[in-house]
């Protein structure tokens, strides 16, 4: 892969990457507001244990993708990026344009879902 590839998803991923963390900083105080409200009502218990929960799911799957996008920076750095885990055959660029930090060529991702 050419530098100036390398440089297009670098900026790419950091700039998810730092999407990302204001996203879960705004999801944690969102759970903390959740948390800290006096609620009476069954009703509203409900509502803000419903909030929550969607809220936890939400900032835990940004929390995963935020593992993967360091995993491909730290994969920049070491000049391994664009590299698939299961064959060693480099991962299309369309592939990495759609998803950046894709840690597996089209054909293995596919072989790998098929196993699950």
């Amino acid at each position: 892969m050419q530098a100036s590839e390398l440089n297009y998803f670098k900026e790419i991923l950091e700039s998810r990457k730092e999407q990302i963390e204001k996203n879960i900083k705004s999801g944690n105080n969102e759970l903390n507001e959740l948390n800290s409200l006096d609620l009476n009502d069954e009703g509203d218990y409900a509502s803000a244990n419903n909030n929550s929960m969607i809220e936890s799911a939400i900032v835990e799957q940004q929390n995963r993708e935020l593992v993967e996008i360091d995993r491909a920076l730290a994969k920049i750095a070491s000049g391994e990026y664009g590299i698939c885990e299961m064959c060693e055959d480099p991962i299309g660029f369309q592939r990495l344009k759609v998803k950046p930090h894709a840690i597996y060529c089209i054909d293995c991702r596919e072989i790998i879902e098929k196993s699950k």
